[in-house]
């Protein structure tokens, strides 16, 4: 029997999915395109300069970066204890750490609010010791910890699973202890993923909004952050402050988003010398 030719259904499906992907693309990009052939570049680049897109940049940046370093420092270890480790009720502190990535961030700022806050769980005995922490520059790190904490979490999760067991076996055999193996060994060796889930990390908390509002508030120059600032000039009436501010978290998102893709791309093939040698190199000594 002849074969049922298939090239018309094929080309129209393949017709009908480039017309998706189009449709998708444009209206992914339009709004991206809209916030820099609104304002002209000179004004964008004037309004930049003023001092409410400064300080919320400068609150940004050093809020942001503290909450990275703060997840970095947390967020390792336990994901690859995660990862690495069988227990009891694993699934449920896996599902609970990423329970911020569903929630949504009005109420993640309020749960600060309610267990932090002045009269709050723990408000009585943080005043007793002279602490207040809702509208400080405390708050918003804390909130942006909260929300970008599952970013890094899940990342340094897959990282560390993909790390090749028999590497840890072979680092144990030749004498490195578990200290040892985990800086030596699984770190560098899972060093692009757990680089790519700090990018998005830092990514989501220079987009928090709603947990740093409700938790933090939006203080010029204490804590308003630049999403804060955006909405503030908004709201205010100053279409042009606040695209200015918007062209510049697109340009710094779109950045992490280039440094990600960047990271996760394959590794090539080592030539000068393999894991194994290197892994000898790296573990040898006292444990």
């Amino acid at each position: 029997m002849p074969q049922r030719r298939s090239g018309r259904p094929d080309r129209l499906a393949a017709l009908a999915a480039g017309v998706a992907a189009a449709a998708l693309i444009g209206f992914v990009l339009l709004p991206m395109l809209a916030i820099f052939l609104r304002v002209r570049p000179g004004i964008l680049l004037a309004q930049l300069h003023s001092t409410v897109a400064l300080d919320a940049l400068r609150v940004s940046l050093k809020t942001s970066l503290v909450a990275v370093m703060l997840i970095l420092l947390v967020g390792t270890p336990a994901a690859y204890v995660l990862a690495t480790k069988r227990f009891r009720g694993e699934g449920a502190v896996l599902a609970l750490l990423e329970l911020p990535l569903v929630l949504p961030p009005a109420v993640a700022g309020l749960g600060l609010f309610a267990a932090f806050g002045r009269f709050g769980l723990l408000g009585g005995a943080l005043r007793a010791v002279g602490v207040e922490i809702p509208f400080t520059q405390i708050a918003v790190v804390m909130a942006l910890v909260f929300v970008a904490s599952p970013f890094y979490v899940r990342q340094a999760v897959a990282a560390f699973a993909a790390v090749d067991p028999q590497l840890m076996g072979a680092a144990r055999s030749l004498g490195a202890g578990a200290a040892r193996t985990f800086f030596r060994v699984s770190i560098p060796v899972a060093r692009a993923g757990l680089s790519a889930g700090a990018a998005l990390a830092w990514a989501r908390a220079l987009g928090e909004f709603g947990a740093t509002i409700m938790f933090a508030g939006s203080l010029e120059g204490r804590t308003q952050t630049l999403p804060l600032a955006i909405y503030g000039q908004f709201s205010g009436g100053d279409l042009r402050a606040a695209l200015a501010i918007a062209a510049l978290l697109v340009v710094v998102s779109a950045g992490l988003l280039v440094g990600v893709r960047l990271l996760l791309r394959p590794r090539r093939p080592e030539r000068e010398e393999s894991q194994w040698t290197r892994l000898s190199t790296s573990t040898s000594g006292t444990p």
